[in-house]
C-alpha cells in the first residue's frame, strides 16, 4: 500500500497464504463429496498441485491431458495423500491414467512402506489408523464404492498404486 518493494518476509507470508489456500482447495476435493457426472478442469488440478508441491522437496507430475470427473480427481488425490507418506525424504510422484485406469508411481531416496496401511486398502477393518491415516480409510472406502481394487507394489526407492 505504501508504494515500496515487498519486503523479503512480505514475499514469504505472501508465499505462506498462496500455499495454505491451495491446500485448502486440494482438501475440498479429496475429502468433498463428487460425483461422477461433475467435470475437474485438468487447469484447475495443475494449479492445485503446483500450490501444494510446487516449492517443496516432492514434486507431483499430473499426466492426464482430459478434465477427470470429480470423483476421479478425489481418488487420485487421495491417492496421492497416501502415497505422499511414504515419501519420507521427498520424491516424485507421477500420475497417470490409461482407458479409466489410474497409476501413481512415486520414487524417492527412501520409501517407508507400512505394509499393514496399505493392506487396509483392501480390508479397511484390519487395522487402527491415526489421524494422519485417514486418507487410507478414506481412498478404500471411495474405491469399494465405485467397485474399483487398488493394486500396490513397492520397493525400496519405488511405490506404485494403480486402480
Amino acid at each position: 500500500m505504501s508504494g515500496l518493494k515487498p519486503s523479503p518476509e512480505l514475499t514469504l507470508l505472501q508465499e505462506s497464504v498462496e500455499n495454505a489456500n491451495a491446500r485448502v482447495r486440494f482438501f475440498r476435493v479429496a475429502l468433498g463429496a463428487a460425483s461422477g457426472t461433475q467435470l475437474l478442469a485438468r487447469s484447475e488440478i495443475l494449479s492445485l498441485l503446483d500450490g501444494c508441491y510446487g516449492g517443496g522437496r516432492l514434486k507431483v507430475r499430473w499426466h492426464p491431458a482430459c478434465d477427470p470427473s470429480r470423483r476421479d480427481a478425489k481418488t487420485v488425490f487421495l491417492a496421492l495423500m497416501c502415497i505422499e507418506t511414504t515419501l519420507t525424504q521427498g520424491g516424485e510422484i507421477s500420475i497417470s491414467e490409461d482407458r479409466g485406469t489410474w497409476s501413481l508411481h512415486a520414487y524417492g531416496p527412501r520409501i517407508r512402506f507400512d505394509a499393514p496401511l496399505w493392506a487396509s486398502l483392501e480390508n479397511p477393518a484390519e487395522v487402527t489408523v491415526t489421524s494422519a491415516q485417514v486418507q487410507f480409510v478414506l481412498l478404500a472406502e471411495t474405491l469399494r464404492s465405485v467397485g474399483a481394487k487398488a493394486q500396490v507394489g513397492h520397493s525400496d526407492s519405488a511405490v506404485s498404486l494403480k486402480f
